[in-house]
């Protein structure tokens, strides 16, 4: 670049300096929203996966996985690269200070990718309670290194896996590199769940609405962690640049700065950078906040959600004990009993809770043996009993989604933000009778 070319540059220092400081700020704040978020969302187990914005922890499983290019490992994605190592030396001309042409050389080298790959396939996260679908395609994939060797032609591996032809300048070395999620490697899934087009089920799947998709083999702190390293590496950044374009504008001869005034260039750089920090920072709270809410409200409608699904499976058990006369209206009062709970009132306010149906189950079995011969009120109470799991597990989450919330309106200095727009803490759900395990059904003999 010519003398006159910088000329005409400087004047756009300090437009151009404060641009990339203020990209260097958003990319901290995004950093801290993706952080908020992986942290606020509870873990979900598969089976009380719902629709919308999940977090779930478990291994890749796949009935027929994929087998690996270079590693040859059964797993559910593999990205392979192969690159070939050159050098060369460059004779240049060029012209000096003082209008003579001079010539110089240096060495150059570097790798060129001569050949690469990847393959995913839909598969399972499983848990201890189950297991749901994932759709890897448009995911934000973090694989483990699975293969990595340098080689020369004197191995197999050289053409076996790698291309007949040579790069420019090739020092005839070639790296081979492999990621991948492997079978049975645990993962941590950050997603939006939809419902299945084929069964009644949940499966995890890109959403452009959705603010992270993440399938990733790293543990939920060790991502905490890079978004945390991520708000300081661009904040500082960001600061940097701001003094950096404060240093040239200070020193340079264009704009005649005295040297006694110089530190107020400093000076205005930090008091218009920390304030924009601080500013963004209260906007990325805000919006992380009321998501959240968003959030418990969601997990409180999944609630009335499941109890609607248990509304519906009593009509069956109607059918199923119609035709027993003698003790038929004792079991009708029950049932209409169960029917009538098809909402919840929500925590905090007045009026009746809804109870847990697997008592009344054991009840119902243990007065009236005949009901225990008929197949299809064996079936039923065990949809019933997956239906009271599922409440639960809707109320698990509802109640670990409002304690985030309730925590954060609690927290300095988040507690000032939340105050902004009048929010207050939820009441968690504290439903009389219910289990998480499974409900032994006693029989009288």
């Amino acid at each position: 670049m010519s003398g006159s070319d910088i000329a005409l540059f400087v004047p756009w220092v300090p437009w151009v300096g404060g641009a990339l400081s203020f990209l260097c700020l958003l990319g901290s704040l995004r950093a801290n929203r993706r952080r908020r978020l992986v942290d606020d969302l509870p873990t979900s187990k598969t089976t009380g996966v719902f629709i919308g914005l999940v977090e779930l922890k478990g291994t890749a499983e796949a009935d027929q996985p994929l087998t690996s290019f270079l590693a040859q490992a059964a797993c559910v994605h593999y990205s392979w690269n192969v690159s070939e190592h050159w050098s060369r030396t460059v004779t240049e001309s060029y012209t000096d200070a003082q209008g003579k042409p001079q010539t110089r050389t240096r060495h150059e080298s570097g790798w060129t990718t001569v050949a690469s790959g990847d393959s995913s396939i839909p598969f399972y996260l499983q848990d201890d309670c189950g297991a749901v679908l994932v759709h890897p395609a448009g995911a934000k994939i973090e694989p483990q290194t699975v293969f990595s060797e340098t080689c020369t032609p004197l191995s197999g591996l050289y053409y076996g896996k790698g291309p007949a032809f040579a790069v420019p300048n090739s020092d005839h070395r070639r790296r081979f590199s492999e990621t991948a999620i492997s079978q049975h490697a645990p993962i941590f899934v950050v997603g939006r769940a939809r419902e299945r087009s084929d069964i009644v089920a949940a499966e995890i799947a890109a959403d452009p609405a959705a603010p992270m998709f993440l399938i990733s083999t790293r543990s939920e702190k060790e991502i905490s962690a890079g978004f945390g390293w991520g708000i300081w590496g661009w904040g500082i950044f960001g600061f940097l640049l701001a003094l950096g374009t404060s240093a040239v504008v200070a020193e340079g001869e264009h704009w005649s700065i005295a040297p006694e005034s110089r530190w107020l260039c400093y000076l205005v750089a930090a008091l218009i950078y920390f304030p924009a920090v601080g500013l963004g920072w209260i906007w990325m709270v805000y919006n992380s906040v009321i998501s959240l809410r968003n959030r418990v409200r969601q997990g409180w409608s999944q609630v009335e959600i499941q109890l609607k699904r248990r509304h519906d499976l009593i009509p069956a058990l109607v059918n199923v004990v119609t035709g027993l006369r003698d003790h038929e209206s004792a079991v009708q009062t029950e049932l209409a009993a169960l029917r009538a709970q098809m909402t919840a009132t929500p925590p905090g306010v007045a009026g009746a809770d809804f109870q847990a149906c697997a008592n009344t189950m054991v009840i119902l079995a243990e007065r009236y043996p005949e009901l225990t011969a008929q197949e299809s009120f064996l079936n039923l109470q065990r949809n019933l009993v997956d239906t009271e799991q599922r409440i639960a597990l809707a109320r698990g989450y509802f109640n670990e989604i409002a304690t985030h919330f309730n925590t954060r309106l609690e927290v300095v200095p988040d507690r000032f933000v939340a105050a902004l727009a009048g929010m207050r803490a939820e009441t968690l759900m504290a439903a009389n009778d219910f289990e998480r395990a499974p409900v032994t059904v006693g029989f009288q003999k």
